[in-house]
This record gives C-alpha cells, sequence and structure tokens, in this order.
C-alpha cells in the first residue's frame, strides 16, 4: 500500500505520520510513506520583486526541511522507508493531484479548529477530502 502524507510542521500532522507508521507496519507492506510538504506561494509573489524568485525558493525550502523534520525522525527510527515531496502551490489541490496519480490513500492531520472558524474558511483536509479520489484519513 502507497501512503501519502501529507506534512506541515503540526502536532497533528506529526501524529498522522507515525499513524502511517502503524499502518504500514499492519499492512506489512514494503512501500514506501511519503511525506508532502506544499506551501502555497501566491501570497509571496509581492515578495519576489524584492528578493527575486530564488530568494523565495530558497525560504520556502527552508521552511519545508524545518517542518519535515521532526516527521523524517519519526519514520528513521521506525525504519520504515521514506520518500519526501515539497511542492507549491495551492495546498489541497496539489495534495489531491499527488494522491490520486501515485497513492493508494492520504493520511493527515486534523487541526481540530472550532465549526465556526472551518466554516468561515474552510480547512486543507476539508478540501483534500472534498476532491481526493482516494481514501483521506484524518488523525488528530
Amino acid at each position: 500500500m502507497k501512503i501519502l502524507v501529507a506534512v506541515d510542521g503540526s502536532k497533528s500532522s506529526l501524529n498522522a505520520v507515525k499513524y502511517a507508521v502503524k499502518l504500514a507496519s499492519n499492512f506489512r507492506t514494503q512501500d514506501r510513506i511519503t511525506l508532502i510538504n506544499v506551501h502555497d506561494d501566491q501570497g509571496l509573489r509581492h515578495a519576489q520583486q524584492f528578493v527575486g524568485k530564488d530568494g523565495i525558493a530558497d525560504y520556502l525550502r527552508e521552511l519545508s526541511d524545518k517542518e519535515l523534520k521532526a516527521a523524517l525522525a519519526v519514520l528513521v527510527k521506525a525504519g520504515v522507508k521514506h520518500d519526501s515531496i515539497i511542492q507549491t502551490g495551492h495546498v489541497a489541490d496539489v495534495i489531491s493531484n499527488a494522491a490520486d496519480k501515485k497513492f493508494d490513500m492520504v493520511v493527515m492531520g486534523s487541526k481540530g479548529r472550532s465549526g465556526l472558524v472551518d466554516m468561515l474558511v474552510g480547512s486543507v483536509a476539508q478540501r483534500v477530502m472534498a476532491t481526493c479520489k482516494k481514501p483521506v484519513l484524518l488523525v488528530k
């Protein structure tokens, strides 16, 4: 089973990684767990004129490396084969598209915001569940 785990550096995404390790162990899969970290770079386009495209790319790469660090440590400690994907774009769309192309399921954290906040702004998890053709497992 090919599992894609969305990681954003939050406690809930780290819990999702730990749960994916358990799933892989229970399924006794030899497939790798793939971590995906996505940043929406739309808001940084204005800053690009001051720091350049490479400056924005370097900043997002450093941010992704920081957010992936704890998740990678969990996978290494568990002895699980793993890969990571770092991309930019609309977060939910990138995760859904990646999952639909190569993976059997998505595991991701749910931050557990209040219903009112989710109703007003929505959440990445809700959008992934709505658009992804593969099963999506939310972990708190």
